[in-house]
């Protein structure tokens, strides 16, 4: 291993030693992460990260905006499931609010939720397995997901950065006809799922290249705060959904997805499970989701109806103040959080009475997967440190911000 020396540079002493840059240029960091590593042969013996290659200063720009205009910019955070990050800043500034909303909108917001961590998964899962030499496989995975698009495009207007919610709900109701579309997407999701798995399941190639491969200790998971689906791969039972729940998560049926090994075919078969668990969950609210508003009826909070901003004096006053001033926040501070796709996704708050936050903060899971990066792959091969990277599904927007 490399030693370090007291002014602070590391010695290989007489080793043969390489050093090397992945990223931010090659194809599996995305342009966003640099991992400069220490090679002996194709054995990794050190490796230090460098982030912030997608740095846009989210936090401040918060400072800037009403809470609504700050929905957009939430998008680009995890931009593969927009709407889990719409949701976690929505309900955080409406728990400071003290309001509620209908359980019709509850039931929305789940759904998407749930829809949200599928599409991601299925990013994930594909981009992965391409790492891996397995191409195949991404066009399976990636078909039912262009149908999960298709349907969000037709339900918010957007495919990739949705802005759907709003604080004290959301921009309007389902779409006539969304049941059948939704069974559509689930069918696809399931018949790519199943055609992915026999590719992969009892394949030895597959095996050998993620079995005991980038292992993260349950010790590790702790060290470094790690959540979602990272954490519970290495036998970690910390899911929000269960531990903390929200949104009536407490009564839907379904199951906590945990691995043994904390490697990256944990890391990848706890995401296929995850995947069938949000079916399950999206089955269950199509069959109860009730009727009735999906805002509440606060226009303090809420934009009135169209027709009454132009057939009343009232409504355009409510409509002219909510958009210039914004939702007035009592002064306050408060965190609030959700399990979203790759773990706990929080926001904290400050408010200072007025329609712009004094100060947002965020709390990223890709942030605290990837401080755990380097000593995942340092002892392994070069090649695995690609499918590593891969697992941990590290999302630049979110970690960077």
């Amino acid at each position: 291993m490399l030693t370090r020396q007291s002014d602070g540079t590391y010695s290989s002493g007489s080793r043969d030693i390489m050093y090397l840059n992945l990223g931010p240029s090659h194809p599996a960091s995305h342009g966003t992460i640099r991992t400069f590593v220490a090679l002996e042969g194709e054995t990794i013996v050190g490796a230090v990260n460098e982030i912030g290659y997608l740095h846009r200063g989210f936090e401040k720009s918060c400072e800037n905006h009403t809470y609504n205009q700050i929905i957009p910019y939430t998008d680009r955070l995890n931009y593969c499931s927009s709407l889990a990050n719409n949701v976690a800043f929505a309900k955080t500034i409406e728990e400071m609010l003290g309001v509620t909303l209908p359980d019709r909108g509850i039931f929305i917001r789940v759904m998407l939720i749930e829809l949200s961590r599928i599409i991601d998964h299925l990013v994930c899962l594909g981009a992965n397995l391409v790492d891996l030499g397995a191409l195949t496989n991404y066009w399976y995975l990636f078909n039912p997901r262009e149908t999960a698009y298709d349907f969000l495009t037709k339900l918010t207007g957007a495919r990739l950065t949705n802005s759907y919610m709003r604080v004290g709900g959301m921009a309007h109701d389902l779409f006539v006809g969304w049941e059948e579309e939704m069974k559509r997407v689930l069918a696809d999701v399931e018949q790519g799922m199943g055609d992915t798995l026999k590719l992969i399941e009892h394949n030895r190639i597959f095996h050998d290249r993620t079995q005991n491969v980038g292992i993260l200790t349950p010790q590790r998971v702790r060290d470094f705060a790690i959540s979602g689906p990272n954490a519970r791969a290495s036998g970690v039972p910390y899911d929000m959904r269960k531990t903390a729940p929200y949104y009536y998560y407490e009564s839907f049926d379904f199951d906590t997805v945990l691995g043994s090994v904390g490697d990256v075919y944990d890391r990848m078969m706890v995401r296929f499970e995850e995947i069938r668990q949000s079916i399950r969950i999206i089955r269950q609210i199509m069959a109860r989701i009730p009727s009735g508003a999906v805002s509440i009826d606060d226009h303090r909070i809420v934009l009135p109806p169209k027709p009454s901003v132009y057939d009343s004096i009232e409504g355009t006053i409510n409509h002219f103040k909510l958009i210039i001033d914004g939702v007035r926040v009592s002064a306050q501070s408060h965190y609030s959080a959700i399990e979203a796709v790759n773990g706990e996704l929080g926001f904290f708050v400050v408010s200072n009475g007025s329609g712009t936050p004094a100060k947002v903060k965020v709390k990223a899971p890709s942030f605290t997967a990837m401080s755990a990066y380097a000593s995942m792959i340092e002892g392994g091969q070069i090649a695995d440190a690609i499918a590593t990277l891969g697992s941990i599904n590290i999302i630049a927007g979110e970690m960077d911000r």
